[in-house]
């Protein structure tokens, strides 16, 4: 058995409950600004007369800052205070949003994205860690419900929100929405939020962070850009991949021969920690692949508009949401790696039936489909982030909370890049194999009925051609793509044989002092 000292648990009540709400408040801000921008690009690109080239780099350094400043919240938060560190970012993250909606020229929105991005960093992790110190042992799995609400439904709300506010009012409310949370947050957290030990013992270990720094940047902004440049056609992205080689290499020499390295792999030795973050990557790989996905399906295959596809879509957040709600008292009854097992042969299972959609594809078979798709989902997150902390010193919390943080990250960033170049190259092969059919010999193209529509000596009749090839190419893309996120997604289901028994944790924690962890 190892102790470690950890914040207070509060008592339920006033004081608990608002530090909760605050908490949610900063992720759900946090959350909902990886997704909420994208879909006002276009109207920003007019507004700050930006090339196309150039918006991009809103997301961009948003995404990058972001990763660069996940890892070191751990030794901010142990150095300086969780409660003073939480308070300045949420401050600074809330400031840096008005100053997005203010901004008047492409350099100041993205300086402006790169603040907001530094001070979100810190919000996940630190409001994971604190739900994790507020409640009990035994609320844990209740308390992940709650905080996963807001990184789940983040993101999933993020675009349809986005759209509306938008569409209604302007893209500068994208950002402005976020002021009177940010508001609420910082106010809330500096009355009833109890502040943690500081250690003014501990150095930062700046080579470490700059080589990580280095690795995270140039992979992220490789990742980002890859579609647009041809990936590996292009000297840019090859650059960007060997200088991100090089920055780990260096990062993962450095820490491990010297005496502090600056994250501490000691979080590393826990096998139920180790659990969770394969099971968080996997999920940052899924929820964000299928996101990607299902957005540009909805609107360019089907022809929903922005709105119309946001609603649908939320659909998947009211299946996590009831996920979520159940999840917390199941796991007093049935282990963990059960619930994970089942979510994602759910996920699985919708996956497979989403590789038959077409264009003709009805609503309640997409509404059904995303909401056992986000069934699943919330069945696997809520455990996963309560088994990873199970058996975790409290010391190492905060940093074990942002390296799940900055994992789930740096895997949507892959797995969107890889089932967008899928689907751009997939479509480009289906296409030309199809298009090989479309010729004067072909027999179905000779019968009366399809000759009157599909005449391909006129240029209206190619032109119709074209456009029936490019979206049957693409339906086949999208299906390709699904199925490689299913059989990823049911190859990642035997690895549940890595978490232990929750059961038996639990029971052998219930015999020890709250903040005892069981070896």
């Amino acid at each position: 058995m190892s102790t470690a000292s950890a914040a207070p648990i509060a008592v339920p009540g006033l004081r608990r409950n608002m530090v909760t709400i605050c908490a949610m408040t900063a992720t759900i801000m946090q959350a909902l600004d990886t997704t909420i921008a994208n879909v006002a690009l276009p109207y920003m690109q007019g507004t700050l007369s930006a090339s196309q080239d150039q918006i991009n780099w809103v997301l961009t350094s948003y995404i990058v800052a972001a990763a660069i400043m996940t890892a070191p919240v751990g030794w901010i938060a142990n150095r300086f205070g969780r409660k003073r560190i939480f308070i300045l970012c949420s401050g600074g993250f809330t400031v840096a949003s008005v100053l997005c909606g203010l901004a008047q020229d492409i350099n100041q929105m993205v300086l402006f994205r790169l603040l907001q991005g530094m001070f979100g960093a810190a919000l996940v992790p630190l409001s994971q860690a604190v739900m994790l110190d507020t409640y009990a042992l035994h609320e844990r799995a209740k308390a992940m419900s709650i905080w996963g609400m807001g990184v789940m439904m983040g993101p999933i709300m993020g675009p349809s929100l986005g759209a509306w506010l938008t569409e209604t009012y302007s893209w500068h409310w994208v950002f402005f929405v976020n002021l009177p949370f940010g508001v609420f947050t910082v106010l809330g957290l500096l009355v009833f939020m109890d502040e943690t030990k500081k250690n003014f013992d501990l150095r930062f270990d700046w080579f470490g962070f700059f080589a990580l720094a280095v690795g995270i940047g140039a992979l992220q902004i490789a990742l980002d850009r890859g579609e647009q440049l041809g990936w590996l056609e292009s000297n840019e992205i090859i650059a960007e991949f060997i200088v991100s080689a090089a920055g780990f290499y260096y990062f993962f020499a450095h820490s491990f021969t010297t005496d502090k390295p600056f994250i501490q792999f000691a979080i590393f030795k826990d096998r139920n920690f180790i659990g969770g973050c394969v099971f968080m990557t996997v999920m940052g790989l899924v929820l964000f692949s299928t996101m990607a996905l299902a957005s540009p399906y909805l609107q360019n295959v089907i022809g929903y508009p922005i709105i119309t596809a946001g609603l649908l879509l939320a659909s998947r957040g009211c299946g996590t949401f009831v996920a979520m709600m159940l999840v917390g008292r199941l796991m007093r009854h049935i282990e963990a790696r059960t619930l994970i097992i089942t979510g994602l042969g759910l996920t699985g299972l919708s996956l497979f039936y989403m590789t038959g959609w077409t264009d003709q594809t009805g609503v309640p078979e997409i509404v059904t489909l995303s909401i056992v798709q986000g069934f699943g989902f919330g069945l696997v997150f809520v455990p996963l982030s309560t088994v990873a902390f199970l058996t975790l010193p409290n010391n190492l919390r905060t940093d074990g909370t942002s390296m799940l943080t900055l994992l789930r990250n740096v895997a949507s960033s892959i797995g969107i890049s890889i089932v967008i170049a899928q689907l751009t190259e997939g479509s480009r092969r289906v296409y030309a194999v199809l298009s090989e059919h479309i010729n004067p010999f072909n027999h179905a193209l000779q019968m009366p009925d399809v000759h009157s529509i599909i005449n391909l000596t006129s240029d209206k009749g190619r032109a119709m051609a074209d456009v029936m090839v490019s979206l049957q190419a693409q339906i086949i893309a999208f299906s390709q793509d699904y199925q490689m996120v299913m059989l990823f997604t049911l190859c990642a289901i035997p690895l549940a044989i890595m978490i232990g028994s929750t059961k038996l944790a639990l029971r052998k924690q219930s015999l020890a002092p709250e903040h005892s962890v069981m070896e």
